[in-house]
């Protein structure tokens, strides 16, 4: 490998101020969160080589975990085995399978990508990713400012590419118009599909019968929500609408088998297949030993792990514990969904430290998944465990 894997470009010195405005103009209206930065005005550049490795891996990851996907389809055993609720077991029965590596397509993988090269899935976000606006408008401009290659200018003609296939009619967030980050994420997917599709809050939707409406009365068919789909197992309406997919008055973009790439037990049933010699041929074999972390339904560890629940987002429920197996860190701000979902135990990798404008930040890298192939990169800046608390931070390409 020629060069360092990262490198962290100085502050360019600009008035933050009248950046923040232009981003607002932009559609990225939450680069400050109640008076923080969370938008960092700094650019992390990649090594190409180390890039190119992780794309490659990203794309082979993908076409294991769809195959990985399709042998725990119908096993309902399986289902329970990787924190599945049950309320959606019929629907995912029921409901048929995407084509080959199209389950989700709209994705991010989430990887601790070390200063020595080494790359390590953390894990796949393969229902409900946000940190869309981030990678496809902002990381892109200031890419261009400092004269650095970003691959994620692919990102607005796969979504677009995407949402021509599914045509939704629909795009619906938890308090649209209030929520800034989900809300922004919806109107810029909706934007950059090029189609005529209403966005709406999920909470003045109504469903009766299985027909599905919004706060106006108009009947929607096709829908693409921010909203995850293992809260229905949890929301008062949540078997409802598991009725209304079942019975196809409703079809869901992402699919509503992308819960099952979602699930962080995904990777751990991944792992056993791979222990157990079963499924995976020899090349993906070694994808799977050099990018996977061991990963088990149960803390086996003789050195440090982490514990997180299987459907656990920003950061919450995650526990580090130490080579000595004792509790080291554990999150403290996002939601811990441990007491509704069963847990996953995986080898701890630490994510790399960099230098910042606001202190030393540890570095998750993510990789957009947009139609099937790794098209995006994504900066988060924060502690050992990367909450809600963290900064984007962008990414670009030496």
């Amino acid at each position: 490998m020629t060069g360092p894997v990262f490198e962290v470009l100085a502050p360019g010195g600009h008035d933050r101020k009248e950046r923040v405005e232009l981003l607002s103009k932009m559609g990225f209206t939450w680069a400050n969160i109640d008076d923080e930065e969370y938008w960092l005005d700094q650019l992390v550049v990649m090594n190409r080589e180390t890039y190119q490795e992780l794309e490659e891996a990203s794309a082979c990851l993908w076409r294991i975990l769809d195959r990985t996907v399709r042998y725990v389809h119908g096993n309902r055993h399986l289902y329970e085995l990787i924190g599945i609720p049950e309320i959606l077991w019929d629907m995912l029965d029921i409901c048929p399978l995407p084509e080959e590596n199209q389950i989700s397509r709209y994705a991010r993988f989430d990887y601790a990508v070390s200063h020595d090269g080494s790359i390590k899935l953390y894990e796949l976000n393969a229902d409900t990713p946000t940190g869309y606006v981030e990678a496809s408008v902002v990381t892109p401009w200031m890419c261009r400012e400092a004269g650095i290659d970003s691959p994620n200018v692919q990102m607005k003609g796969l979504i677009a590419e995407a949402w021509g296939m599914e045509q939704p009619d629909t795009a619906a967030c938890i308090a649209y118009g209030e929520h800034l980050e989900d809300s922004g994420t919806i109107d810029a997917l909706v934007r950059h599909s090029g189609l005529d599709i209403q966005c709406v809050d999920c909470l003045e939707l109504s469903i009766d019968h299985g027909i599905v409406k919004d706060g106006t009365g108009r009947e929607i068919k096709r829908m693409f929500a921010l909203y995850p789909k293992e809260w229905m197992a949890v929301d008062d309406a949540g078997d409802a609408l598991a009725y209304s997919i079942e019975t196809g008055k409703l079809e869901l973009f992402n699919s509503p088998h992308s819960i099952l790439l979602q699930s962080k037990g995904l990777l751990a049933a991944a792992w056993g297949l791979y222990e157990l010699g079963i499924l995976y041929n020899d090349g993906e074999r070694e994808i799977i030993e050099k990018y996977i972390l061991p990963t088990y339904n149960k803390p086996v560890f003789s050195g440090s792990y982490v514990s997180k629940s299987m459907f656990g987002r920003e950061g919450g429920s995650v526990q580090m514990f130490d080579s000595g197996g004792e509790l080291e860190i554990k999150d403290e701000d996002g939601f811990d969904t441990s007491e509704l979902f069963p847990s996953v135990y995986q080898l701890r990798a630490n994510l790399p430290a960099i230098p910042t404008v606001v202190g030393e930040r540890r570095l998750l890298t993510g990789m957009f998944m947009i139609n099937g192939k790794p098209c995006g990169l994504l900066g988060r800046a924060g502690g050992l465990i990367t909450g809600n608390t963290s900064h984007f931070i962008a990414i670009g390409v030496r």
